[in-house]
């Protein structure tokens, strides 16, 4: 069968032959197939399934259908407060599922720790586009929820020099925290922090060594994009703060 690029992948080339999803195994396959076997087992619909490994070599998974965020300008509704309930609620359920396995080890849960709307597929509900599944696992691991929380805020509310109103950012937070439920909220915005400090400096490590995918980010401006976005969290911290509480 035919092969089609999919867009939006700047480190591994990702594409769609019928209705599965290629990607190239790496030393996470196996983890991730078994999460995703877990998740399935579990009657969760959020992620796609894990079909084996093809002819080359390559990860085979279900392709879900729907609109990918990946583009800077969205729908009104992608970042919807509708269209935050409804990915603190799953993030919530599949950490639960996880939850004293094997494969969340000593931790808390397994966290995705890379969920954005461009790793996010939407689909219309009720006449609006809604989140309903994530997509690419691979750097899942054991961890705390409290990481991927704080994922969702930074990256779903573009915590960031472009955020116009800091008390809505704030309030739109609190609303992510609400919907997760999540009961660890005085480390919500350090958390935050750490994710993007941890970010920069990983990029500026792996492209030192050679890395080529985070040359190529660190070429488009990522780094100083993720340091900017640092500094305007540590400057609202406060606003940030007391909306929490």
């Amino acid at each position: 069968m035919s092969e089609s690029s999919l867009p939006g992948g700047f480190v591994n080339a990702v594409v769609r032959v019928g209705d599965t999803v290629r990607r190239p195994a790496s030393a996470r396959t196996k983890f991730v197939a078994d999460l995703l076997r877990l998740l399935e087992a579990g009657g969760w619909s959020g992620a796609p399934r894990y079909l084996g490994m093809d002819e080359k070599g390559r990860e085979v998974l279900s392709y879900l259908d729907g609109h990918v965020a990946w583009e800077p300008r969205q729908p009104a509704a992608v970042s919807s407060d509708a269209s935050l309930v409804a990915v603190a609620r799953p993030v919530r359920e599949f950490h639960d599922l996880t939850v004293g396995t094997a494969l969340a080890g000593d931790r808390e849960v397994v966290c995705h720790n890379d969920l954005s709307p461009k790793n996010t597929v939407y689909r219309l509900v009720s006449g609006g586009l809604r989140p309903t599944a994530f997509i690419d696992w691979d750097l899942a691991a054991p961890g705390a929820r409290i990481h991927d929380v704080a994922h969702v805020c930074w990256r779903y509310l573009g915590l960031g020099p472009a955020v116009a109103d800091v008390g809505e950012a704030a309030r739109r937070m609190k609303l992510i925290a609400d919907s997760y439920e999540l009961s660890d909220r005085q480390r919500l915005v350090p958390t935050v922090l750490w994710w993007q400090d941890r970010c920069w400096r990983g990029i500026e490590s792996e492209a030192a060594a050679g890395d080529t995918a985070m040359v190529r980010l660190r070429g488009a401006g990522v780094v100083r994009e993720v340091q900017r976005a640092y500094q305007w969290v540590s400057d609202h911290r406060g606003v940030l703060e007391r909306a929490l509480r």
